[in-house]
């Protein structure tokens, strides 16, 4: 329990992705489970950059003298999660065109009743 409290950004993360992956399963709702995706995006980069933080150490961006190695923290991850930031733009907002043309085409974002009117 005392490690659930001293990384609290990671135990922050999990929870957070499980609501998320709650509200996915959970919800027949196209706009919900699209909001329960990016909440489970949201907590894999909190995680990713709790973890590539590293206490002590600075941003790799060198004013002055340079310090070594080992007194800046890697910006792999950090660059690595930006890029993940950007699709996960990117895909919200194709799922959204996507979920507007289903409501367009069936008259509902109800994943349930799109079944139905299919015939499935």
């Amino acid at each position: 329990m005392e490690k659930l409290i001293i990384n609290y950004y990671e135990t922050a993360s999990i929870i957070l992705f499980g609501v998320g992956f709650s509200i996915l399963l959970l919800n027949n709702n196209l706009i919900k489970k699209i909001i329960g995706m990016n909440i489970m995006d949201t907590a894999v980069f909190l995680f990713f950059i709790a973890k590539g933080y590293i206490k002590g150490k600075e941003a790799p961006i060198i004013t002055g003298m340079y310090k070594g190695v080992d007194k800046y923290i890697n910006p792999i991850p950090t660059s690595l999660m930006l890029t993940g930031i950007v699709v996960a733009v990117s895909t919200t907002a194709f799922a959204l065109a996507l979920t507007i043309k289903i409501n367009e085409k069936y008259g509902t974002i109800q994943l349930d009743q799109i079944l139905e009117k299919r015939g499935e």
